[in-house]
Formats: structure tokens, C-alpha cells, sequence
């Protein structure tokens, strides 16, 4: 298990959002913005040795924003955010890992699996995130696309997983519910991704102690990656970052501590 930076970014500004309240024409509920630049952060992750984070653009304005982060940590991030046929190797020619991919790919409810296989056969599977950010409804996890508000007939479950494992090399999940929130994490759905996944995959959303990185680490059977966002200090929250970097490091140690 691994912990994942991010760097979301909106307006080309480092941000922290309530996620649920992302929605067009109004201005969504902004927990953090940044002062520092995007690029800042991704040598910051990059010198404390921690690749596989994603940068998310949240609408507009963000293009040279995640250049910068990109260039700053060649090959140690994921981009996010607007992400098609047209722009994606744009994006890893500029430094990114992978892509990651969600409204492109859904029409209509359903994966469109004829964009999902021109995209994989365009970038390679090795190089493509298939984000499944979902939200409960009906006692089940829905994935949800056009910045979390629109509910796909998709639903997060092992068979679902199973099917879309074989166009990508990794899933990223957000608790689109509790994102931002920092009231605790969706225990049901790390569960569901730890039982379920045949991928490395990443759950973001509602996390706000460093306890919950053991939480998660128990509840995905250890296969399952924590992002860790606005209760970052770094974020303006209150749980040290460098306390998730030297967590981080114990993981990684062959002796226990």
C-alpha cells in the first residue's frame, strides 16, 4: 500500500474543493487555495521519492498549470481532467505517467467501449488510469461522471472491474460523496475495491487522520492506494505532511519498526 499525492488544480491555481459541489455556473465550496504554484508541489513530491499522485485539472484555465507540475516530476505523476483521444499523448509527451480517463469514455450511461479501445490502443493500456469516482444510491456504488454529477448506469463492482481491468493498468476511485469533506472515508467502497480490483487502485475522498492510512491499508487487504488531500497542513488541514512521508517510508522499510 502506498500512499498518492495529488494536485488539484482549478483556474490554474492549486486548489482543495468539496467535490460534490463542482457544478457548472456556480462557484463550488473551496476548502484551500494555494499561494504556492503547481509545479512547487510536484518537486516537493518528487524529492520526497513519492510518484504514482495525479493531477487533476477541475474545468478551464488549467493547461499550463499541469504542464508545469508535469515537468517538474517527469514520469512521477497522472494527469486528469478533460482528458480525450486528442490531447492525451500531448500530455505524457509532456511528463506524465498516465492519463486518467472518465467523462471521455461514458455516453449515455454506459462505457463506450469503442472510445475506451481507440484510447488504449492509442496511448497503451500501461499508460492509461480508468477513473470510476462513484457515489451511492440504492445501497449501491454508481460511477458518475461531467465533475460528479451526473449518475452512469455503471455500477462499481467486482464484475465491472473485472471487465475494464483489461484497458488499463490502474483504477482511481473517488468517494465522490465524502471528497473534501474530511468526515471519514466510504469503508465500504476500499472494501469493495480491495475484494474486488485485479488492478493497483488508488480511493480518494473523506480521509482526515493519518490513522486512516492503516484504516485503509486493513480494509483493502493492503491493495488498495490512499490519497490523502485537504486534511493535509499542507492543504491547510491539520495532519502533518511529513508525518504521511515518514509513514510512507516505514511502509517501504524491509525491517519492521
Amino acid at each position: 500500500m502506498r500512499f498518492r499525492p495529488c494536485i488539484d488544480l482549478r483556474g490554474g491555481r492549486v486548489v482543495q474543493i468539496v467535490g460534490g459541489t463542482l457544478v457548472d455556473g456556480q462557484e463550488p465550496t473551496t476548502n484551500f487555495a494555494s499561494d504556492r504554484s503547481p509545479a512547487a508541489y510536484a518537486r516537493m513530491y518528487r524529492d520526497d521519492a513519492l510518484p504514482g499522485g495525479h493531477v487533476i485539472a477541475l474545468g478551464p484555465g488549467n493547461h499550463d498549470a499541469a504542464l508545469a507540475a508535469l515537468n517538474a516530476f517527469p514520469g512521477g505523476m497522472q494527469m486528469g481532467g478533460g482528458i480525450t483521444l486528442d490531447n492525451a499523448e500531448a500530455y505524457l509527451e509532456a511528463g506524465a505517467s498516465h492519463v486518467i480517463v472518465t467523462s471521455y469514455v461514458f455516453r449515455d450511461g454506459q462505457v463506450d467501449m469503442a472510445r475506451l479501445e481507440q484510447l488504449a490502443a492509442t496511448v497503451g493500456t500501461h499508460r492509461l488510469v480508468l477513473d470510476l469516482s462513484c457515489r451511492q444510491r440504492a445501497g449501491a456504488y454508481w460511477v458518475v461522471t461531467d465533475r460528479w454529477q451526473r449518475f452512469t448506469e455503471v455500477r462499481v463492482n467486482g464484475e465491472t472491474l473485472e471487465r475494464l481491468a483489461a484497458y488499463c493498468d490502474e483504477f482511481l476511485v473517488h468517494g465522490a460523496d465524502v471528497e473534501g469533506k474530511r468526515a471519514g472515508i466510504e469503508a465500504d467502497l476500499v472494501r469493495l475495491l480491495g475484494d474486488g480490483s485485479p488492478l493497483p487502485v488508488t480511493y480518494a475522498g473523506g480521509a482526515k487522520t493519518l490513522a486512516d492510512l492503516e484504516l485503509v491499508k486493513v480494509l483493502g487487504s493492503g491493495r488498495v492506494d490512499l490519497t490523502i488531500a485537504s486534511a493535509l497542513d499542507i492543504f491547510g488541514g491539520d495532519v502533518p505532511y511529513r508525518e504521511v512521508v515518514a509513514w510512507q517510508r516505514r511502509e517501504e522499510s524491509p525491517w519492521p519498526t
